[in-house]
């Protein structure tokens, strides 16, 4: 099919859209075609190795996004009824495919976990994701897929969160994994976070479906970091008028903090008991220094 001649613009004019393919694996690619595309859309990409179909997730902002993370080839047209006929076709090779390589890695004994076959659209190349322990010898199992599928054959190895973004599955909170939806790039997360937003550490409560820390933990810490500064730290004392009591501890969603007082009494205080109380003192405070450096208006005369 022949292809409209890219519009002569600066590359920073050149729209960038959000491809996502099989498995929740996204890049950018250049629409130098100036296509209209909305979130949604099927689309033919131009690949190393051929043509590729991917939806399109969003039109991304060039500025935001580090050059490196472009694709340099380009988005080269809709896709049709044709060519998603051609997407279900593969779909079920990926599935024969998966059966085939299992049975070669069970019959050469490789300790590696196949998860996932991706068929190329145009059947250049088809890659087999599996997670291992340790690193794996897999020359010998190309080289039985590439005879027997007679095309370009890639093994990659991935991670337990790469495996979960893959198979896709619902968190703990009931949704769809994040992965699998907003959350393009994994970050390196640790228990400090799952601390600093007063969490359990328990592993079955902060872990997702790869059994790895929840990723919710890394971008929720900018809002916990910034909310808990509106409370006083657990351990130091507040008073109220009820008298002087200790801090135990602080509940950011449920916006209140709990205090204990010397007789062992508990008690909780909202956030907007707090903001209260701290506009009160506030006042106090000004009515203090204005009385101090103009001691006239308090019926004091200077010595």
């Amino acid at each position: 099919m022949d292809q409209p001649s890219p519009r002569s613009v600066p590359a920073g004019e050149v729209s960038v859209f959000m491809i996502e393919f099989k498995g929740s694996r996204k890049e950018y690619y250049r629409n130098p075609y100036n296509l209209p595309l909305d979130p949604g859309d099927w689309v033919m990409v131009q690949v190393e190795r051929g043509e590729d179909l991917g939806r399109t997730v969003s039109e991304a902002d060039p500025e935001r996004v580090k050059p490196e993370a472009v694709k340099p080839l380009p988005i080269l047209r809709r896709a049709g009824a044709d060519e998603l006929r051609v997407k279900t076709e593969n779909a079920q090779k990926e599935k024969t495919a998966c059966i085939e390589c299992e049975k070669l890695i069970a019959g050469r004994g490789l300790k590696m976990k196949l998860v996932d076959a991706e068929w190329q659209y145009d059947s250049n190349k088809i890659t087999f994701y599996f997670t291992a322990e340790k690193r794996v010898d897999f020359r010998e199992l190309v080289k039985d897929l590439a005879s027997l599928y007679r095309t370009r054959i890639e093994l990659r190895q991935i991670g337990a969160r790469d495996e979960a973004r893959r198979v896709g599955g619902f968190g703990v909170c009931g949704l769809q994994q994040c992965c699998n939806t907003f959350l393009h790039e994994f970050e390196p997360i640790t228990t400090q976070l799952a601390r600093e937003q007063n969490l359990s550490l328990n592993p079955a409560k902060i872990s997702g479906n790869c059994g790895r820390l929840l990723c919710c933990l890394r971008y929720e810490s900018s809002f916990y970091r910034e909310a808990v500064k509106a409370y006083p730290k657990p351990g130091s004392l507040y008073t109220t008028e009820k008298g002087t009591a200790k801090v135990e501890r602080v509940s950011v969603l449920r916006e209140f903090m709990q205090v204990r007082y010397e007789s062992g009494d508990v008690d909780k205080i909202s956030l907007l008991e707090l903001r209260r109380n701290a506009r009160q003192r506030e006042w106090v405070q000004k009515e203090k220094a204005e009385s101090d450096t103009n001691p006239s208006q308090t019926g004091i005369t200077p010595a």
